[in-house]
């Protein structure tokens, strides 16, 4: 089971639209996919219809409630729109974790060990992870292979990515694990010189970490949400959708020649 963490101290970047994007086109290949939601805001979780303010099992059972009973555990997974795919949500509750109980006695591993015990059922994971660096982002670094990292393409973003990167470093020392990321630029307006601009500072700071393509604005994104289904599903050919499938196949090592062009060559344009 390959897991990724979709992650970012800045709000508003994408993390979410970028985990149901993803969900959306894996579904599509009938592969299974387990969909976790790590943010106490419950975006994820209210997305696929769900109130996290009514969630009685999910991650926060896992905490409160430790069990590491495959069955038990199963039993909070929630079925979801999408084909496929299963939600371990988020209450409300998770924004008291960190009170509670903070990062030890092995509370770091609460959730990989979870996913663990029923990683035979899934193909694939994919955590939608809080903003904020607490005992929630310490599990979904935990519990990840690869780190994804979409970050908007503006100089408020850009600030926002350094700190996020700053973070990942003293994290990875605690962990004692090395985790790698992607940076996905997101909301790319090709019209505006801001857009462009932060898009090349990017590229220039993080040279390999950078993704190839980028995920351009796109009002379609609103009508998927609104709608409470992914992109995919209600435009597939709408400008995210394919660009969204654009980075799963890269992700999945599947692309297509000519659909990306190496961060190298790019860099040397």
């Amino acid at each position: 089971m390959k897991t990724w963490a979709v992650i970012n101290q800045k709000g508003g970047v994408g993390k979410t639209t970028t985990a149901i994007s993803l969900a959306g086109h894996l579904c599509q290949t009938d592969k299974r996919l387990l969909l976790v939601d790590l943010d106490p805001h419950g975006s994820l979780t209210s997305y696929l219809g769900y109130d996290p303010d009514n969630i009685d099992t999910g991650i926060y059972s896992l905490f409160s409630e430790p069990t590491e009973n495959q069955a038990n555990i199963a039993k909070m997974l929630l079925p979801t729109p999408i084909k496929n795919t299963y939600l371990f949500a988020a209450s409300s509750a998770l924004a008291t974790l960190d009170r509670q109980m903070g990062v030890g006695h092995g509370k770091g591993l609460v959730v990989s060990r979870a996913i663990q015990s029923i990683a035979s059922r899934f193909n694939h994971g994919i955590i939608d992870c809080p903003p904020m660096l607490g005992v929630l982002m310490i599990n979904a670094l935990a519990a990840c292979d690869q780190l994804l990292i979409p970050a908007q393409t503006d100089y408020l973003s850009l600030k926002g990515l350094d700190r996020m990167v700053h973070t990942l470093g003293m994290v990875e020392k605690s962990l004692h694990k090395k985790t790698p990321f992607m940076i996905i630029p997101t909301m790319f307006d090709k019209r505006t010189r801001a857009s462009t601009d932060a898009l090349q500072k990017m590229k220039d700071k993080y040279r390999f970490q950078v993704w190839g393509s980028v995920i351009p604005i796109d009002t379609k994104f609103r009508d998927a949400s609104k709608a409470g289904v992914p992109l995919p599903d209600l435009a597939p050919k709408s400008r995210g959708s394919i660009a969204y499938k654009k980075l799963l196949n890269f992700l999945l090592g599947t692309s297509e020649p000519g659909e990306h062009v190496r961060e190298s060559t790019q860099q040397s344009a």
